[in-house]
C-alpha cells in the first residue's frame, strides 16, 4: 500500500492490537487425554535433527523449539500467538497501560509520525511538545521508510534513558530537536469532555487494566461540571478491544442491572458463560463494585455509541450489547468483526501462549466473527465520503480467520480482497493528483471538525443526520448460529 495511504489508528506508545483477552496465567499448560501423534512427533524430531546437522549455520537449539511453537499457534488463526520473553513483556505491559516511553499518542502523516496528544504529566508532555508536532527523526534514525510500530519500539525504552527526537512544528515553520529522557507511563485509555452544553463526549480508546476506573472517575467529573447532560456520545472508533471484564463493566454502565452483556462457547466448559451486567462479572475481589460512583442518570440518558472499521473485540461486545438491549443508537461503520475470545496461558515465569477459546455472542444470539457490528446508522468519515474507510482491512481479510463454520478463509478470497484494495488506493491517490491535492488526513476525534461526532450530536438533538453516501453492508463468509 502506498505511503500516502498507510492508515494507522491513533494509539498510546505501547498499546496492543485488537484482542479479546481472558487472563488465566497458570504455571502448567492444560493437560489432555487426546493420544499424541508418534509419527508426526517423529518427524518433528527428525527434522529438527536435519537443521541442526546440516544448516549453513549453527542454529541456536531454544530459537528452533520457540520456532516450532510459534508456528504451530500462528497457524490456527490470525489471534493465536506464542509469547517468548520479549513479547511477553510487551503483552503485559499494554494490558495494564503502563510502558516505558516518552508519552505520547501518535499516528502518521506524509511518512512522519505525528503526535496526535501529549499524555498529560509524561516527559513529553513537559518537554513542551505538542499536538501536531511530525518527528522527522528518532536518534539518529530517519522515521521517513519506518512503521508505527517501528518507530515506537525506537522511542521506548528502559528507565532514565535517553532518547533525541527532531520536531517539525508547522505552526513555527522550524525543525528543532529535544532530548527526553524515559521514564514509566500510564497510559489514559478513557478521554471525556463536555463538547457543548448538556452534552458529553466519552471516548475509550482501549480496554486496559484501570478503564473501568478511568471511565468512573471522568463521567463523575462531567455530571460535577454539568448534573443536567442531556445526552452522550460514547466514542469506540478504533478502539481494538483489550480486557473482557472492561467490556462487561462499560456496558453495565448504561444497562439495567443483571441483563446479559455477552456471552461465549467453545471446547472447554469454562468458554460456555454467560457475562452480565452485575459487579460479580467485573469487579475485581475484594474491591467493591468500581461503577458505585457513577450518578444514576447514566442508566437513561440519551446514548450514541460511534464506531467504524477499527472497532474491533471488546469495543464490538458494547456497542452489541447495547444495539441489542436498544439502550444506544450505533452510528459510523460496519465494525471488524473479531468475536472470538483469546485465553492466555502461562508457560513459564517468561513465556505463555494466546490461544482462541471460544467465540463471543450478543444479547440476542448474534455472533459478530467476521461479521462484525452493522450500525444502526451508517455516517460516511467526512461530509464530503469515506476516503480511508474501504481501505482498511477487517477481520474477514484476514488469512485463516475463523469463520462462522469453522471452516477456514478461502486464499483465492483473501488474494482478491488485497487486489481490490490495491486497486481502491491507486483509484483514490489518481483522483487526487488530478485535483492537484494532498490526501488530508482526518481530523482528530472530538475535535471541532470531527464529522461523525456532529452527527452524533445531531441525533441526540433531534435534528437531522447527514447518512453515509456509500454505505454497504459487508457480509460473513456464512451465517452462525449459537451453539
Amino acid at each position: 500500500m502506498g505511503a500516502k495511504l498507510k492508515v494507522a489508528g491513533w494509539v498510546a506508545l505501547g498499546a496492543m492490537a485488537g484482542v479479546l483477552t481472558t487472563m488465566q496465567l497458570q504455571a502448567n499448560a492444560r493437560s489432555t487425554a487426546v493420544p499424541l501423534p508418534l509419527e508426526e512427533l517423529q518427524q518433528l524430531a527428525a527434522v529438527f535433527g536435519i537443521v541442526k546437522s546440516d544448516y549453513v549455520e549453527t542454529v541456536d537449539e531454544k530459537k528452533l523449539i520457540n520456532d516450532a511453537i510459534s508456528g504451530m499457534v500462528s497457524g490456527l488463526d490470525p489471534h493465536s500467538q506464542f509469547f517468548d520473553k520479549k513479547s511477553f513483556k510487551e503483552f503485559r505491559e499494554s494490558t495494564s497501560g503502563r510502558f516505558v516511553g516518552v508519552g505520547i499518542e501518535i499516528g502518521m502523516e506524509d511518512g512522519l509520525v505525528k503526535i496526535v496528544s501529549p499524555i498529560e504529566g509524561s516527559p513529553a508532555f513537559r518537554a513542551g511538545l505538542k499536538s501536531g508536532d511530525l518527528i522527522s527523526k528518532i536518534d539518529d534514525t530517519a522515521v521517513k521508510g519506518l512503521t508505527l510500530d517501528q518507530a515506537v519500539k525506537r522511542m521506548r525504552g528502559e528507565p532514565a534513558t535517553k532518547v533525541t527526537l527532531s520536531i517539525y512544528r508547522k505552526s513555527e515553520s522550524r525543525t528543532f530537536p529535544i532530548t527526553i529522557t524515559r521514564e514509566e507511563i500510564r497510559v489514559q485509555s478513557v478521554r471525556a469532555k463536555l463538547v457543548e452544553p448538556g452534552y458529553a463526549w466519552v471516548r475509550v480508546s482501549q480496554f486496559q487494566d484501570r478503564t473501568v476506573e478511568d471511565f468512573t472517575q471522568k463521567v463523575a467529573d462531567l455530571y460535577k461540571q454539568d448534573p443536567k447532560i442531556k445526552g452522550v456520545v460514547l466514542d469506540l472508533r478504533n478502539d481494538p478491544g483489550g480486557l473482557l471484564e472492561g467490556a462487561v463493566a462499560i456496558s453495565a454502565a448504561f444497562l439495567p442491572k443483571d441483563v446479559e452483556v455477552v456471552s461465549t462457547n467453545g471446547q472447554m466448559a469454562e468458554s460456555k458463560a454467560s457475562y452480565r451486567a452485575n459487579p460479580d462479572f467485573y469487579a475485581r475481589r475484594g474491591s467493591g463494585d468500581p461503577l458505585r460512583k457513577l450518578p444514576e442518570a447514566l442508566k437513561n440518558v440519551p446514548l450514541v455509541v460511534l464506531v467504524n472499521e477499527g472497532s474491533a473485540s471488546a469495543s464490538e461486545i458494547v456497542a452489541g450489547a447495547l444495539q441489542d438491549h436498544k439502550r444506544a443508537t450505533v452510528m459510523g461503520a460496519q465494525t471488524f468483526g473479531k468475536g472470538s475470545v483469546q485465553t492466555v496461558r502461562q508457560l513459564s515465569p517468561d513465556t505463555a501462549v494466546k490461544l482462541t477459546t471460544a467465540r463471543y455472542y450478543t444479547p440476542s444470539g448474534r455472533s459478530i466473527q467476521a461479521m462484525g457490528i452493522v450500525p444502526d446508522v451508517p455516517v460516511d468519515e467526512t461530509a464530503e465520503g469515506n476516503v480511508f474507510a474501504e481501505l482498511r482491512m477487517r477481520e474477514a481479510d484476514l488469512e485463516k480467520h475463523l469463520s462462522g463454520t469453522d471452516e477456514k478463509a478461502d486464499d483465492a478470497r483473501v488474494k482478491e480482497l488485497e487486489k481490490l484494495r490495491e486497486e481502491r488506493r491507486q483509484k483514490l491517490e489518481a483522483e487526487y493528483a488530478k485535483r492537484g491535492e494532498p490526501l488530508k488526513p482526518l481530523p482528530e476525534f472530538g475535535s471541532n471538525e470531527d464529522f461523525p461526532l456532529q452527527q452524533a450530536l445531531n441525533q441526540l438533538k433531534g435534528k437531522p443526520v447527514a447518512v453515509s453516501k456509500t454505505a454497504v453492508e459487508r457480509k460473513a463468509e456464512a451465517k452462525t448460529s449459537k451453539e
